[in-house]
């Protein structure tokens, strides 16, 4: 009777425990590449993080080169010189300097919203390691962009350091004349307006009142 039960016990027979729980099996290797393919697909918090911060590193830096080359071509092109109409009387380039804030606001104050600006700037910069929302990414990148902007013409222009005026060109008829750093500043806000009625929280979750 043993020797029956050997014979039918050959190593030919499967052992469906034994197959499971041998390493270096079929089953394990089955195994370990789906779970190497289920990681693979999934994007670590700490990866999402970094993408959402090069987000907002790329729309500041554009938006700093954009503000910044429209006002090296505006003093060199336009200022002193008449202005230019671009739609009829609706609009047009005049090139002028403001020691003020956005759209010529509080022209005594230059030190103080060059020092607001700066502080909006160390403020970003220290909400961007828990940010986790990409709406949310383009928004600070536009203000950081728009804050870099005009903090340039405050430290490096005239008539000194932390008190420089902003170069301010585009002039709509009827309203302040601004650049396009403030143009930056002002979407930048108007954007997380939006996403603060939405619910949308810089870290990706989604609060309802």
């Amino acid at each position: 009777m043993a020797e029956a039960e050997r014979t039918i016990d050959t190593p030919d027979s499967p052992d469906p425990a034994g197959a499971a729980s041998a390493p270096g099996g079929e089953h394990d290797e089955q195994r370990d590449v789906a779970a190497g393919a289920v990681a693979d697909g999934e994007e670590t918090p700490a990866s999402r993080g970094k993408r959402r911060i090069a987000v907002l590193l790329v729309v500041a830096a554009f938006a700093y080169a954009l503000d910044l080359g429209s006002k090296l071509l505006v003093v060199a092109k336009l200022e002193h010189h008449e202005p230019i109409n671009i739609i009829g009387e609706w609009l047009r380039f005049e090139a002028i300097r403001n020691p003020g804030a956005a759209f010529g606001v509080g022209e005594a104050f230059t030190a103080i919203f060059t020092l607001i600006a700066a502080t909006v700037i160390v403020v970003i910069i220290r909400l961007a390691r828990k940010l986790y929302s990409a709406p949310w990414a383009i928004a600070l990148g536009l203000l950081l962009g728009g804050a870099l902007g005009n903090l340039t013409d405050r430290i490096f222009r005239a008539p000194g350091v932390f008190e420089g005026a902003v170069v301010d060109f585009i002039a709509p008829k009827g309203f302040a004349v601004f650049n396009l750093a403030d143009s930056a500043i002002v979407c930048g806000g108007i954007l997380i307006v939006l996403l603060s009625f939405r619910g949308l929280d810089p870290d990706g979750t989604v609060h309802k009142d």
